[in-house]
């Protein structure tokens, strides 16, 4: 896997994949894409909307860190406390993440910097509010007995991995949400949404971003 370091019309990089032929991220907006459909309609809804002691997240597709980096800034502005677990079987090296452009300010480049070099496969502190635990664990093999509030589905596109997207995988992640607890995606497709519905969520179509049409916000009722 030969990975690219592109920037998209925002101004924020993404990585494109030429063995897949992919893109990380929404060539109109890497940043604009992270924070419309993950913090805005997946973490900010969940927050107006519970109260809890700390925020447990499940990420799927950690990639160039940006969803962990954004959750990572708010844990610290609202100084609410978040517990995030990310999967990504085949983490970017050193050389790619340190010239990804995320950050503006030497304290927003250090926090960005610890959740790339954190321990995998261990809890660690990332701040004051924020702890990380990163896995190279595949979403079907991934076992735990905890449940999360919200799960930020950031796969490839299911033409691209389409094994990511099944119907099983989407149940294992029902079964890891708490009641009320909220998966949030990119993705609109239209078996995608069914097999959600199958599985047992409501789910939401809602505007897209950066010019996308749709997104999903799937609820655990």
């Amino acid at each position: 896997m030969a990975l690219k370091i592109i920037t998209t019309e925002d101004g924020s990089h993404s990585l494109y994949d030429d063995e897949l032929n992919e893109t990380y991220h929404s060539t109109k907006g890497a940043l604009g894409e992270s924070l419309h459909v993950f913090i805005r309609e997946g973490l900010e809804f969940f927050l107006r909307e519970k109260e809890v002691p700390q925020v447990s997240i499940l990420e799927v597709g950690l990639g160039t860190g940006l969803n962990a980096f954004l959750t990572a800034k708010l844990a610290e502005d609202q100084k609410t406390n978040i517990s995030f677990a990310s999967l990504e079987p085949f983490p970017v090296s050193k050389e790619i993440y340190q010239a990804l452009n995320y950050h503006q300010s030497p304290e927003e480049k250090e926090l960005f910097q610890k959740i790339h070099e954190s321990d995998w496969g261990e809890e660690c502190a990332i701040s004051s509010y924020f702890r990380l635990q990163k896995t190279t664990t595949k979403l079907e093999y991934f076992n735990t007995s905890k449940l999360y509030h919200l799960i930020y589905f950031d796969a490839f596109a299911p033409s691209k991995q389409s094994e990511v997207w099944s119907i099983e995988n989407l149940r294992r992640c029902f079964e890891l949400l708490a009641p009320s607890g909220i998966l949030t995606s990119y993705c609109a497709q239209g078996q995608f949404k069914r097999n959600l519905s199958e599985v047992g969520f409501v789910v939401e179509t809602l505007q897209g971003a950066m010019g996308k049409k749709e997104m999903v916000r799937a609820v655990k009722q």
